[in-house]
């Protein structure tokens, strides 16, 4: 099916803020696009990224095996590889963050062959406003759970947003799932 798939509860609270200070711990940079060029008028945001090795190891291992067992179930895709590190995105009003339409595959090594988008809710939705995850799967927008913990699966060729940030600080993990190139 080609629809998104929300996984719910992937992550406990705790566990999310475990993550958000795995991030900061990292090192949080200003996002930019493809190639690090910067335009925001489409994305403003910063971003860390998580190794699979190490203290965050367990959140790579929880991610594969939400992905499997969600692909078995309802994408079905012919996926081979995570060929790239773990992503978690800080949106805060503060700077306007925001992520306009686009898709997650392109031209270049990895996101040719992505095939499968993941983002999961890392901050209380109690403690921001806007900031909503939208995709335009069939033709009408539809907008991501935001129960602090899930994740919300979808084909990485699905045109979504990340709205606004109004008031607040909104952290989200994202994750890409590579096979072979959709023809």
């Amino acid at each position: 099916m080609l629809t998104p798939l929300t996984c719910s509860a992937m992550f406990s609270p705790a566990q999310c803020d475990e993550i958000i200070r795995y991030a900061k711990a990292g090192g949080v940079q200003e996002a930019g696009l493809v190639k690090g060029r910067q335009n925001d008028k489409i994305r403003t945001a910063r971003i860390a990224w998580l190794d699979e090795d190490g203290d965050a190891g367990w959140v790579f291992s929880q991610v594969m095996a939400t992905v499997s067992a969600a692909n078995r179930s309802h994408f079905k895709f012919a996926l081979t590889e995570f060929a790239e590190k773990v992503q978690i995105a800080v949106y805060d009003a503060a700077d306007g963050s925001h992520f306009d339409w686009h898709s997650d595959i392109g031209a270049g090594h990895c996101a040719e062959k992505r095939k499968l988008t993941l983002v999961a809710q890392l901050s209380d939705p109690l403690t921001y406003e806007g900031g909503r995850l939208e995709m335009n799967s069939t033709g009408r927008v539809e907008t991501a759970a935001v129960c602090w913990g899930d994740a919300t699966l979808f084909p990485s060729f699905t045109p979504h947003r990340v709205t606004p940030v109004a008031s607040g600080t909104r952290c989200s993990l994202t994750t890409w799932v590579h096979g072979p190139a959709f023809l």
